[in-house]
């Protein structure tokens, strides 16, 4: 080993160590953060559609019940028809004519402990509000 260091030869195609910028670490840490916004996003949007599907429809479910209504017990169809058709009553002027209209019909058949079935004008005045109704 002690001779080695006596002939020291000089190497002269070895160079000295340079500094090297390393971004690897950078890069790596903003396309992480770029996935994670993105994942985050997706994940936003779908817990919004989640919830916008299983949101109640007023409307709808009031639909459903109006045209669902038993006419075997004319005071129950009738508080039922006022309830249900109010929520359709303000859509136009014709809506509001017709739901008014209806009302008047159904006058008789509420407040009173004993009543008669329908008679044929106000199960008309009903189909006619019926078929007015769009959801």
């Amino acid at each position: 080993m002690q001779n080695l260091q006596q002939n020291e030869i000089p190497l002269h195609d070895i160079k000295p160590l340079i500094e090297i910028h390393e971004y690897s670490l950078y890069y790596l840490i903003g396309v992480s953060l770029l996935v994670v916004l993105i994942l985050s996003g997706f994940i936003y949007l779908a817990y919004k559609w989640m919830q916008n599907r299983k949101r109640y429809n007023k409307r709808a479910e009031h639909y459903k019940k109006l045209f669902s209504l038993d006419c075997s017990n004319p005071k129950k169809a009738a508080y039922d028809l006022t309830f249900y058709g109010a929520t359709f009553k303000d859509d136009s002027e014709r809506h509001l004519k017709a739901y008014e209209n209806m009302l008047e019909k159904l006058q008789r058949y509420k407040y009173k402990k004993n009543v008669e079935d329908f008679d044929t004008d106000t199960l008309h005045v009903i189909e006619l509000y019926k078929g007015m109704i769009d959801v």
